[in-house]
């Protein structure tokens, strides 16, 4: 089996200008990121158009947030994901802890918006985790595989084939604070494991991202594990040149594996 293509992912949640945007293409194309590595950019959908022309020819992917679960219709404020591709994104984000949380996105609705994804040609990239509460009820296994057998259920397992899994301890989430590398590596090879126990092909080909507060300080250590193969980004994101280092970081670490 090849090695898995390491996968660096920038979520830039509401964040972002015009002005910033030049600034940021313009200081990764400067400095192009690290090679063998997948580069994703997932800025607010509002300036989506502007990175995809201002990466274009660099390799870097571009994606959106978030999306509706339908191709058109009367949805005010709402974006499809044929909308996102038509913009020159080919992935979306689905299921971040923030959309759960604040936006009471159920599982049923995020596996339909996989579906949705994979109807458009999207590649979901797929969030996991559990809370602080449900860690300590001694849930977090439980959650995280009853949010994957959410999608299974709707989509079937194939679909793992065609996807990125990204876990989020939501406990970690903007707080500061970052499963070690330990707890984060037993959650990666669960995750891997139950879709493995599915497909086995898919379990071993699938690309699964840490995505609770990866920095250029702990992302080695982190992506050294074995079944951790890139990062959900979220602050650090937003810093050109620490963004670059988690790239170059990721890049030295599965090199060294191999």
């Amino acid at each position: 089996m090849a090695a898995r293509r390491p996968l660096i992912a920038g979520n830039w949640k509401m964040h972002g200008s015009v002005e910033f945007v030049r600034e940021f293409c313009n200081a990764l194309g400067n400095e192009p990121p690290a090679e063998g590595v997948t580069v994703l950019l997932l800025p607010p959908v509002a300036y989506l158009g502007q990175v995809v022309e201002a990466v274009a020819g660099t390799g870097i992917e571009c994606g959106a947030q978030n999306a509706h679960v339908e191709p058109a219709g009367a949805f005010t404020g709402e974006i499809a994901p044929e909308m996102v591709r038509d913009l020159g994104g080919r992935w979306l984000l689905i299921g971040h802890s923030e959309r759960r949380q604040h936006f009471g996105e159920s599982d049923e609705l995020l596996a339909a918006k996989f579906e949705a994804a994979l109807r458009a040609g999207l590649t979901p990239v797929f969030c996991v985790g559990e809370t602080t509460q449900e860690r300590k009820a001694g849930r977090a296994e439980a959650v995280v595989c009853s949010q994957i057998q959410a999608v299974a259920g709707l989509v079937g397992h194939a679909a793992f084939v065609q996807c990125v899994l990204a876990y989020e301890p939501v406990w970690a989430i903007g707080t500061g604070a970052t499963a070690t590398p330990g707890q984060a590596q037993a959650m990666h090879r669960l995750i891997r494991r139950e879709v493995a126990a599915m497909d086995q092909s898919a379990g071993s080909s699938l690309r699964l991202l840490y995505g609770g507060s990866m920095n250029a300080e702990n992302a080695a250590e982190l992506l050294g594990e074995a079944d951790i193969d890139g990062g959900l980004i979220g602050g650090a994101s937003l810093q050109a040149a620490e963004f670059l280092e988690i790239v170059r970081l990721s890049s030295a670490a599965k090199r060294h594996e191999s």
